[in-house]
């Protein structure tokens, strides 16, 4: 009975298939935008998400869906124009992020450098990227960062002759999920 136990016990420890639950409880997702004079700082509420992934072969599925009509930065002017000229959220209102393989493995403490990569769809249109994912498991936190070079993948330019921004968006995602086997 105490060998099963022990097994029992055992199996996370060796498991390589892993899962990572997201609800926009435990998810926040944050964006940035630069531009000369200031930095523009905002957010978008998650909608579901399940990511699973292995380890020991790189395979990773599942979906992360975000809300992008709840895209926010504090100024409603500017939600307004940001809704309506460049992410269109009326015509698109999901960006759904869907990985594919995943490089790196997650230590039982301390923190771990993942790289999720996967598909992207935003504005019609589907994207290859990269994560960059901090997991640290004796905070039950992850944190993961990729840059939406939004210009470049269809979507007006809000600049104009008195205030020129920049053309990538920088991501950061960060959930108290635990990583479950």
């Amino acid at each position: 009975m105490r060998i099963l136990l022990a097994l029992a016990l055992a199996i996370p420890i060796f498991a390589t298939e892993q899962t990572v639950q997201l609800t926009p409880e435990n998810t926040k997702i944050e964006w940035t935008l630069s531009d000369p004079l200031h930095t523009v700082h905002g957010t978008f509420k998650l909608k579901h998400g399940s990511i699973a992934f292995d380890t020991a072969t790189g395979k990773a599925s599942g979906e992360m869906v975000v809300d992008v009509k709840s895209g926010e930065s504090g100024s409603e002017a500017r939600d307004r124009r940001m809704h309506k000229n460049v992410l269109e959220s009326a015509k698109y209102p999901e960006a759904i992020f869907t990985p594919d393989h995943i490089e790196g493995k997650i230590a039982t403490q301390g923190v771990s450098s993942l790289r999720l990569h996967g598909s992207f769809q935003i504005h019609g249109s589907a994207h290859e990227i990269t994560m960059d994912v901090l997991v640290n498991p004796d905070l039950g936190r992850t944190d993961a960062s990729f840059a939406i070079p939004y210009v470049a993948w269809g979507m007006k330019d809000p600049s104009n002759f008195l205030i020129k921004v920049g053309k990538t968006v920088q991501m950061k995602i960060q959930t108290t999920a635990a990583v479950r086997p």
